[in-house]
């Protein structure tokens, strides 16, 4: 007798034992599939987002450090290159003759682009007596900054033109000048062109001119004592390097940092990074805990449902058997062997895994695919895993014939003569 055909009528007369098997293979393989592929699905989500999220962070970072940028700017200068031997002190020393340095320095230092300096400004400074008012200023002689990077780029401190003077807010206020007026200094007549407001330092007793009249005024033809620069980066080592260089290219002189200005603006660079970088790291632990929720779900749900359909396929086989004592004592009477016997049982939970697993695969596909159609259709066609589908369909027969293998084997085994003679 043909065992394919055997396998055939055995599944025609038991269409509905074998409908149940088939339902709970399907089962096992939709929820393995679409358990798989909703995993897939997030990761797949989950790279598409972070992608978009570490772009959005990078544009947001760059954002954050240009108006830190501009912020940090006007805190002002916060590198001083003075002569060496020279201290803040000796700028506003009026005792002693004042250290100086040729005013060619500031030039040398913009042209060889020192590390991250950006600006650069040569200063004459000397606190001398106004004759005029019979009191002492600060008296600051400014030339403009020494352009580095373009002749568009925006200077820290604008240039006093030749003629015209800046007033401190101490100056102004207690003589009651006004902007537009001419003053007269060393006996020389200047322009109000700016009137500053209150700083609470030096500045407020700053009277501000231009530098080739200040040298004028104090005898020091194309000298300077102090050179103010800027510096934009910040890093923890960088002030030893900078010094090393500066030394090298301007013999003589002395660096010092306003290290509260350089902390502030360093800080402020780190403020924006960290927010970053926070920001992407909460977003990559969010999306870590949902997955491994979901693994967890996963790791509980697939052994049961798949070890509920084994325990339901070898229950249905065992009570098919029992039913069929009788007809499988006359097969075994007829000739057919007890290998055809157990065959036909496998076989039977063989096709019953087949079936079960080609609709529970399908099944479990369109689960996951409808499980949130917001998402783009790309998405999905990538986390589909073809290779899943093809060990589903593979494996679930062997499963299925594995679990029918006991209650088939007891079948095979049984005595017909002894099941003849019972019936």
């Amino acid at each position: 007798m043909n065992w394919a055909r055997l396998i055939l009528r055995e599944i025609a007369f038991r269409k509905l034992n074998f409908g149940l098997a088939v339902l709970s293979v399907a089962a096992a393989a939709g929820c393995l599939v679409a358990q798989y592929t909703l995993l897939r699905v997030h990761d797949k989500q989950t790279e598409r987002l972070l992608a978009a999220r570490e772009a959005e962070l990078r544009q947001m970072m760059a954002r954050l450090q240009d108006d830190y940028r501009k912020i940090m700017l006007k805190l002002g200068f916060n590198i001083m290159i003075l002569p060496a031997g020279a201290s803040l002190n000796d700028l506003h020393n009026d005792e002693q003759p004042p250290a100086l340095m040729p005013e060619e320095y500031a030039h040398v230092l913009a042209s060889n682009r020192v590390m991250t300096i950006n600006h650069v400004l040569p200063t004459l400074t000397r606190k001398v007596k106004w004759p005029e008012q019979q009191r002492k200023v600060i008296l600051m002689g400014v030339k403009g900054e020494v352009l580095i990077q373009s002749a568009t780029q925006k200077p820290l401190l604008e240039a006093v033109p030749a003629g015209h003077v800046v007033v401190g807010y101490e100056l102004h206020q207690s003589l009651g000048l006004k902007a537009g007026q001419t003053l007269v200094f060393m006996g020389r007549n200047f322009t109000i062109s700016k009137l500053m407001e209150e700083k609470g330092n030096t500045d407020d007793i700053t009277l501000w001119i231009n530098l080739h009249e200040a040298q004028q005024l104090l005898g020091m033809p194309g000298q300077i004592n102090a050179i103010l620069a800027l510096e934009c980066n910040c890093e923890a080592d960088r002030l030893a390097k900078i010094r090393a260089e500066i030394g090298a290219l301007l013999p003589g002189t002395r660096v010092i940092e306003f290290a509260s200005q350089a902390i502030t603006r360093a800080e402020a660079r780190n403020r924006a990074a960290a927010q970053a970088l926070a920001s992407l790291q909460h977003e990559k632990e969010g999306r870590a805990r949902l997955r491994a929720q979901q693994e967890a779900f996963a790791a509980w749900l697939i052994p049961v449902v798949l070890s509920a359909a084994a325990v339901w396929i070898a229950l249905l086989t065992w009570l098919n058997v029992r039913d069929r004592r009788g007809e499988i004592g006359l097969l075994r009477a007829l000739g057919v062997r007890a290998g055809q016997v157990l065959g036909v049982f496998i076989g039977r939970a063989a096709a019953s895994g087949l079936v079960g697993a080609v609709i529970g695969a399908a099944a479990g596909v369109w689960v996951a695919l409808r499980w949130d159609s917001g998402l783009p259709a790309e998405i999905y066609r990538q986390a589909l895993d073809m290779g899943l589908l093809a060990a589903v369909v593979v494996t679930s027969p062997l499963l299925a014939a594995a679990a029918a293998w006991v209650p088939a084997l007891v079948a095979a085994r049984q005595d017909p003569a002894h099941i003849l003679r019972e019936g």
